[in-house]
C-alpha cells in the first residue's frame, strides 16, 4: 500500500523560505509523477507543481521562479523549495503519486503560513 509522508510545513514570514518533503512507500516511487497541490481555506485544491520520472517540471504560474521542485529517485522523495514566500501562498500543502492514467496518491498536508 502506498503512503505518503510529508514533512517540512511550519510558520514563516514573508519573504522567507521553506522546504517540503514527502518520502513515498510502500510503491515504485521512480514510476510516478510526483506533485505538490495546495488548498486554502474556502478555496479548492489547486496544483503547484509536478515533477515526471525523467525530471520535466509544470509549475502554477502564481508560483513560477519562487519555488523549485525536485526529486530523489534514490530516496524516494520529492521535495519543494519555496523562496520569497507571499502571504497568499499561506495553505495546506498535499503531496502526490500519480500514475497514468488515473491512479492517484496524496499525503496527509502540511500546513504553511506565511505571515506578512
Amino acid at each position: 500500500q502506498v503512503q505518503l509522508v510529508e514533512s517540512g510545513g511550519g510558520l514563516v514570514q514573508a519573504g522567507g523560505s521553506l522546504r517540503l518533503s514527502c518520502v513515498l512507500s510502500g510503491g515504485t516511487f521512480s514510476r510516478y509523477v510526483m506533485g505538490w497541490y495546495r488548498q486554502a481555506p474556502g478555496k479548492q485544491r489547486e496544483l503547484v507543481a509536478t515533477i515526471t520520472s525523467g525530471d520535466r517540471t509544470n509549475y502554477a504560474d502564481s508560483v513560477k521562479g519562487r519555488f523549485t521542485i525536485s526529486r530523489d529517485n534514490a530516496k524516494n522523495t520529492a521535495s519543494l523549495q519555496m523562496n520569497s514566500l507571499r502571504p497568499e501562498d499561506t495553505a495546506v500543502y498535499y503531496c502526490n503519486a500519480h500514475l497514468w492514467p488515473r491512479l492517484d496518491h496524496w499525503g496527509q498536508g502540511t500546513q504553511v503560513t506565511v505571515s506578512s
